[in-house]
């Protein structure tokens, strides 16, 4: 528990509230933008808000820090199209981002989303903090269930915190908690936490006795593996994170045996 409590107190340390600070530059296509800061973790995101008039102001993109310079204190950001909000029914306005605009990144990181292999590793970790508001996988699953994928898909998990603006995802794997961006999917932070997994529920632990599959499609099979599944989700989206790599080869290495 001792190590889990770290773990949070860290979040807070890192992430103790949302980051505003000015772009100050913009590419010519818009999909790359720069701030300065005096540090951020590659992979942090958030959103990019123009100024319309006085009182007035819209969010234009999705923002993700994509590089940070630690000697120059700039951060680089890729840019995307912002669809949190989308509503068909409103016009779309013609605004660009220019320099002077908002980066606002960090957003949601007090609402975070366990995923853990049975009850009793989820409440330690929930209960390790109150500052977080955890929303319950329960909802996760009712989402899951709607789309038919007893397999959860990376676009589920969007899907997920779009819908709850939840901002980190909080994996535990083999003896480690991984503190993931829930957009960019990428990891924040690896930390120690030794808890003893006496059993293991797919696809992860829930109150939702079953998750409705289906007919085809990816996510349509039921899930065969807690650890490499979550595993492979993680490598896809930090396939150069070294220490993600070493447990990946620690897994597999203990799963031959």
């Amino acid at each position: 528990m001792r190590y889990i409590f770290l773990l949070l107190v860290l979040v807070f340390e890192l992430f103790g509230g949302i980051i505003k600070t000015p772009v100050v530059s913009v590419n010519s296509d818009e999909s790359l933008a720069s701030i300065k800061i005096s540090k951020i973790d590659v992979g942090v995101s958030g959103f990019i808000v123009h100024e319309v008039g006085k009182n007035h102001s819209c969010i234009l993109k999705n923002a993700v820090v994509k590089s940070f310079d630690k000697d120059k204190h700039i951060a680089v950001l890729a840019l995307s199209e912002y669809d949190s909000l989308r509503q068909n029914a409103l016009p779309i306005g013609q605004w660009h981002v220019e320099v002077g605009d908002t980066a606002v990144l960090a957003f949601g990181y007090s609402r975070g989303l366990i995923i853990a292999p049975n009850d009793e590793i989820y409440y330690r970790i929930e209960r390790a903090t109150k500052q977080i508001q955890w929303v319950h996988p329960d909802i996760f699953a009712t989402i899951l269930s709607f789309n038919g994928h007893p397999t959860p898909l990376r676009k589920d998990f969007t899907e997920f915190t779009k819908a709850t603006s939840v901002g980190l995802i909080f994996l535990f794997l083999e003896g480690k908690v991984y503190m993931v961006d829930s957009k960019s999917f990428v990891i924040l932070n690896i930390t120690d936490a030794p808890l003893k997994q006496k059993s293991v529920k797919l696809p992860f632990y829930t109150r939702v006795e079953k998750i409705d599959a289906a007919w085809w499609g990816d996510g349509s099979d039921e899930m065969t593996s807690y650890e490499s599944y979550y595993f492979e989700l993680l490598k896809e989206a930090n396939p150069n994170n070294k220490q993600l790599q070493s447990e990946i080869e620690k897994f597999d290495k203990k799963a031959q045996k």
